[in-house]
């Protein structure tokens, strides 16, 4: 584990909407950790499931189809903000957390991703980039808590 000393239990994905980055990385945590820890995702605002995120992941066998896309104050109100690691993957949300730790204690980390939304042009070029975000948050996912090789694979 490269970042952070302690395994956590519970991991929180957060980006600005919660429709692409944090619901993929959910997804792939789930896939290559199973019930392991406990895993969610949200965002500080939030915009329908993006349906080339959902296409990406289906390509490699993960399912987010049925993602409900969440505030963070949606998930307090839901289900409470027990969760030890928030991973932020866009500078607002990450400004979200660090707000977040006035009141709970939790380790929040940055890993800058790319918002695949912005690129444009035909359908398979607006999915290659989704492709190399669902890689991305995939290679930093196994690096970060030690996913080890007879996993699932990406």
């Amino acid at each position: 584990m490269s970042e952070g000393s302690a395994r956590p239990q519970a991991v929180l994905f957060a980006c600005g909407l919660n429709s692409v980055r944090s619901p993929m990385a959910a997804g792939l945590f789930k896939r290559f950790f199973g019930s392991a820890f406990y895993v969610s995702s949200a965002g500080v605002r939030k915009d329908e499931l993006d349906p080339f995120a959902v296409a990406v992941l289906d390509e490699i066998g993960v399912d987010i189809s049925r993602h409900r896309p969440m505030t963070f104050d949606e998930l307090e109100d839901w289900e409470g903000l027990n969760f030890d690691l928030i991973v932020t993957l866009a500078p607002e949300a990450h400004h979200k957390a660090l707000d977040l730790t006035r009141t709970i204690a939790a380790e929040v980390e940055y890993w800058p991703t790319p918002d695949p939304t912005a690129i444009e042009g035909t359908r398979e070029q607006r999915l290659a980039a989704y492709r190399q975000v669902r890689d991305q948050l995939a290679e930093r996912i196994k690096a970060r808590f030690g996913w080890r090789a007879g996993g699932a694979n990406v």
